[in-house]
């Protein structure tokens, strides 16, 4: 799958713990939009409306003439054993959905999901501290042969 764009935030706040694949309910201008790379995924979420998934907060550019809802909520399209599963793990583990990247295969528009649990701020900085040491250490190396 070729990536188009990929939400920077999703591995820095949360904890990556399943991945999944849908496609999206687009229109015409909104996949013309994606293929320039317009859309922003900071701050997106999906959520359950009954037994279907949405995309939520994902903001695509308006593209050249058009005109429409740029921060609509899209209908996810996935087969229904998928969704009871993530469903199931969202309830019992009080997890999050999050879309990581989005992506073209065969020519369509395609989102990975994933099921995350969010870090907290000890989290944060403790792997910011881990990045750091791991950076000097190695720039202490690189110096010393």
């Amino acid at each position: 799958m070729e990536i188009l764009i990929k939400n920077k935030r999703a591995n820095f706040d949360y904890e990556i713990i399943d991945r999944f694949t849908a496609g999206i309910v687009l229109l015409g201008w909104e996949v013309k939009s994606i293929q320039a790379k317009n859309i922003s995924l900071v701050g997106a979420f999906c959520y359950f409306k009954g037994h279907e998934l949405f995309l939520s907060n994902a903001k695509i550019s308006e593209y050249k003439g058009s005109r429409g809802q740029t921060d609509r909520s899209r209908k996810l399209l996935m087969h229904k054993h998928e969704l009871k599963k993530i469903l199931k793990e969202k309830i019992t583990r009080k997890l999050a959905i999050i879309p990581l990247f989005i992506g073209q295969k065969n020519r369509k528009i395609k989102l990975e999901i994933a099921l995350a649990k969010g870090k907290t701020k000890l989290d944060k900085r403790n792997l910011i501290k881990e990045r750091d040491q791991k950076r000097e250490a190695a720039k202490f190396l690189k110096n010393y042969y």
